[in-house]
């Protein structure tokens, strides 16, 4: 992931600017927050899951990671949005699921796998495309 320090460099001067405390852009799958606090943060790299987080001394934030309950893909395969093409979708930004309900199927050696939701919650992200190879493990739906 290259770093486009223009972007942190001008973000960084509207928080002088405009007294803010904190912003953020966020472009496809990434997201670039700079915030001014005093709170100590690691130089190290994290790695959050599948996604990852970088800091440096100015306290700025790159990421692409959205907080809220991720479900993850239980299994290697290709993922669908319905139980077959032109169908209603199973889940949608902003719909409400119940634990147990099915979010999407991966298919796996030509077998259709349902997958069910870990929690309860509204769909916050829907982060594979239709059709999208996935990986064990990948996030795929997050839930606020």
């Amino acid at each position: 992931m290259k770093i486009d320090k223009k972007i942190i460099k001008e973000l960084s001067d509207y928080l002088k600017e405009f007294n803010l405390t904190e912003i953020e852009i966020t472009e496809k799958d990434t997201k670039i927050k700079v915030s001014k606090n005093n709170v100590s943060i690691s130089n190290q790299p994290q790695v959050v899951s599948h996604a990852q987080t970088l800091t440096n001394e100015n306290s700025t934030t790159i990421q692409n990671i959205n907080p809220g309950t991720k479900i993850t893909s239980p299994l290697i395969g290709t993922a669908y949005h319905a139980p077959e093409p032109g169908a209603k979708k199973f889940v949608e930004i902003g719909k409400k699921i119940k634990k147990g309900d099915t979010i999407m199927i991966v298919e796996a050696m030509k077998t259709m796998n349902h997958v069910p939701s870990t929690s309860d919650g509204v769909v916050k992200e829907i982060c594979v495309e239709d059709g999208q190879p996935v990986e064990f493990g990948q996030t795929i739906i997050i839930l606020e």
